[in-house]
């Protein structure tokens, strides 16, 4: 009996282990005869793998409680800490899925043959911010490989956002801070562009032509903002000599770079060969966003679209940035490849003395 007693025991232990439902039990016992068939389907519900993803998501829980309560007493503690630590957080989160995004684009552009001019704007967009974004931040990248190197890092970064950061790392005040303290930069070359071509007006043989010029020049100069007409009235004169892309002299290039807040500190073949890159591709960009239509951007990226182009668009209302964002657009689709120069010299044009009342067309 005893016997008999052990041998149902270790029977009962290896049929629950192996799962076996309750219907098997006939008289109150269970059958010796389970087919192995009958017992495998039933003992997967408990594989290894099985057994690691519920570990794993009690650790990822664990985890986020942890770190909802490290928030939590940061913030409570250490308020302008924990708006730090957010920041960096949030920005290496937007980081990662705007990386993502471009390995997506480009992934497409390599299988479907699809050219940078003919991607939507905002994929457009996404692949110039991106790659002008990790330019900036392969210095910080550079200092940090040495050992021990991340601290003083740390340091530079919290010391000096703007010079160091790109705008993903930014918190949002410091965004409208830094974006207007850029824009005051290249303001400054508002009226070295506008001498320098008043100086190139000289050597214009075409006195009607030489006129318009001059006159354009001077309402700029005066406090007023020109007309669409107005700029594309001079077009013929920035498509050759003496305005052309590969015609204008080395400072005034160098004026037109800080513009579009490029370096200007490089010889003078390099400074024409990117500056007619970048004018390239903003007139392309122009191009998708006419097709896509103004009035389909949200008001942050209404805000992005014209600061990019050479306004101060954070002081002023969504209105006013759709209405000058349209001047831009008639601008830029009356012009082609060659007479690029011209949408460069519309950012003084159009944004140096804008939010003044624009003329009427």
């Amino acid at each position: 009996m005893a016997l008999s007693c052990s041998s149902l025991c270790s029977r009962l232990s290896l049929i629950r282990l192996c799962g076996l439902r309750t219907s098997r039990i006939t008289h109150g016992l269970y059958s010796p005869y389970v087919s192995r068939q009958s017992r495998l389907p039933l003992c997967r519900h408990y594989t290894s793998s099985t057994v690691r993803r519920g570990i794993g998501r009690y650790v990822a829980t664990r985890l986020q409680w942890a770190n909802e309560k490290y928030e939590g007493f940061l913030k409570r503690r250490f308020p302008r800490f924990f708006l730090l630590y957010h920041t960096f957080v949030e920005g290496f989160k937007l980081l990662y899925r705007d990386a993502k995004d471009v390995r997506r684009i480009k992934a497409k552009m390599m299988s479907d043959g699809v050219k940078f001019q003919d991607l939507p704007y905002r994929e457009m967009e996404k692949l110039r911010q991106f790659r002008r974004d990790m330019i900036k931040a392969i210095p910080l990248v550079v200092i940090s490989i040495p050992p021990f190197a991340n601290y003083l890092v740390f340091v530079l970064m919290y010391f000096f956002p703007r010079q160091l950061l790109i705008p993903h790392f930014w918190t949002p005040r410091q965004q409208v801070e830094f974006r207007g303290i850029y824009h005051s930069l290249r303001a400054q070359h508002h009226w070295s562009v506008l001498r320098g071509l008043k100086d190139t007006s000289r050597q214009v043989s075409n006195r009607q032509l030489q006129g318009r010029l001059t006159e354009l020049c001077a309402k700029v100069q005066t406090g007023a903002t020109p007309k669409v007409s107005e700029i594309l009235a001079v077009r013929s004169l920035f498509s050759g000599p003496p305005l052309g892309m590969r015609r204008m002299s080395v400072d005034h290039m160098r004026h037109i770079s800080s513009l579009l807040l490029l370096t200007p500190r490089l010889p003078g073949f390099l400074i024409g060969r990117r500056l007619n890159s970048h004018a390239l591709e903003l007139l392309q960009l122009d191009r998708a966003l006419a097709r896509l239509g103004p009035h389909q951007l949200s008001d942050a990226e209404l805000r992005q679209a014209c600061y990019v182009r050479g306004l101060n668009s954070d002081v002023l209302g969504v209105n006013q940035c759709r209405e000058w964002l349209s001047q831009w657009l008639q601008v830029s689709s009356s012009l082609k490849d060659s007479e690029v120069s011209l949408l460069l010299h519309s950012i003084v044009f159009l944004a140096a003395n804008y939010p003044n009342v624009l003329s009427r067309h």
